[in-house]
């Protein structure tokens, strides 16, 4: 059994942190996103791993993510030349999936739950396709699933207007072998991509066994900001472990849950977990709300903060309206004039330099 992943794309949603790098890259609870998919994936005892990749942020993710090794798993490398749809990137992998049955795994997915039970019945079934769905309340934004009363996909519908369900398609799917004849036969859809429902639906109507798994637990796509602060805030709250391995001087406190990274330094802050600080951070005068994860080498002074994402490098300081449900990309540079907002949302990229007037 084989593993793909998608870490292509362009990651319109999440610029401008995406001009700069690849949005499966962006940290969660510290950790970058694509990070998590794989180490679902080993846990469930799959360790030979294809991530597709794209000319534009490849060499960051293959420079950041290595071959494998720290996971326990074999890395190879597909470059998708364009974003031609989810079965184009099959299509350029089948060279490294041969014959195998595998897993697809959309790179900027996080899900709860073990994969270990639903590989386990994928194999011992030999179906032609697994796929998961979970309950939304916008149907219409998704691929959706029409499933019998036996688990068996009767339909699939991309991003319908009156959706036969509310069961969207999760990024994970489970295929045969068989799925490379479908994306053979299949057609570009009206936007010009090969659409994966497209060629599901070629084994739905040639009578392939293709089944629907309902996930039980949450499922979180990170392309847009709301949508990661979300997937941080659940991160930290189910796995963080408090752990204080840097400096706390005497007029700080670190309460609750909270991980303070080596080399860091709290002087007269307070941070209220869940919050994660990475290591050789500087934090002065600051307060330091819950879900909030601040990555290396930042430096803060007077800042407040909560329910935000601070990437490396960058640095707050004089500000000292409330930072809320933010996004601050690696080295950016926040400063303040005098005259000072009692609060804001920001997204800013990579290397920016602002000043609140």
């Amino acid at each position: 059994m084989k593993a793909l992943i998608l870490s292509g794309g362009k990651g319109t949603r999440l610029r401008p942190l995406t001009y700069t790098g690849a949005k499966q890259l962006v940290p969660v609870a510290n950790k970058p996103i694509l990070w998590y998919g794989i180490e679902a994936l080993v846990a469930a005892g799959i360790t030979d791993i294809g991530i597709v990749i794209s000319p534009e942020s490849g060499d960051e993710v293959r420079a950041k993510t290595g071959d494998g090794k720290r996971f326990g798993a074999q890395i190879t490398y597909i470059r998708q030349d364009s974003p031609d749809g989810l079965a184009h990137a099959v299509k350029v992998a089948q060279p490294f999936l041969g014959d195998s049955p595998f897993v697809m795994y959309l790179g900027d997915n996080l899900i709860q739950g073990d994969l270990a039970a639903l590989l386990n019945d994928f194999k011992t079934r030999t179906l032609a396709a697994t796929i998961l769905l979970c309950p939304v309340p916008n149907p219409t934004a998704f691929g959706v699933a029409e499933v019998g009363a036996d688990g068996r996909v009767l339909r699939l519908v991309e991003k319908p207007k009156v959706p036969p369900s509310n069961l969207a398609l999760v990024g994970i799917y489970f295929f045969s072998a068989v799925i490379h004849d479908a994306i053979a036969d299949i057609s570009p859809s009206a936007r010009g991509e090969l659409e994966i429902t497209d060629a599901i639906q070629w084994l739905i109507d040639r009578q392939a066994c293709v089944e629907a798994c309902q996930l039980r637990g949450w499922w979180l796509d990170t392309g847009k900001k709301d949508d990661l602060l979300e997937a941080n805030r659940v991160i930290l709250d189910t796995r963080l472990q408090t752990a204080i391995l840097g400096e706390v001087d005497a007029q700080s406190k670190a309460t609750g849950r909270v991980r303070l990274g080596e080399g860091s330094r709290l002087i007269n802050c307070t941070v209220r977990g869940p919050a994660i600080v990475g290591a050789n951070c500087h934090l002065e005068n600051c307060f330091i709300g819950p879900y909030t994860s601040i990555a290396d080498d930042v430096r803060l002074v007077d800042a407040d903060i909560e329910h935000s994402v601070i990437l490396a490098g960058a640095s707050v300081e004089g500000v000292s309206g409330r930072i809320v449900d933010s996004l601050i990309g690696q080295r950016a540079s926040l400063t303040t004039a005098p005259r000072r907002p009692k609060a804001m949302r920001l997204m800013i990229g990579d290397d920016s330099k602002i000043e609140l007037i």
